[in-house]
């Protein structure tokens, strides 16, 4: 018996997969902040970047990964 895959866990993954092609920073960043939950400061220690960059690229990729999801959402209708 198959299990079934929630559409929009589908195109989030596949969106992330767009993402980390362009820019796998940004697209560690939202895995070690939203599935890892780790703050800003963990997150910037984990990449060896400044907390300022992670929330400007925290801020970016959300802002890119919900433009992306909507286009889905757009097309599936």
């Amino acid at each position: 018996m198959g299990t079934k895959r929630d559409p929009d866990l589908v195109a989030l993954d596949d969106a992330l997969r767009t993402l980390a092609a362009m820019d796998d920073r940004k697209a560690k960043v939202i895995e070690l902040r939203f599935f890892g939950g780790l703050t800003a400061e963990e997150t910037a220690e984990v990449l060896k970047v400044s907390p300022e960059t992670v929330l400007r690229d925290w801020k970016m990729a959300k802002a890119w990964l919900l433009r992306e999801m909507s286009g889905k959402a757009e097309d599936a209708s």
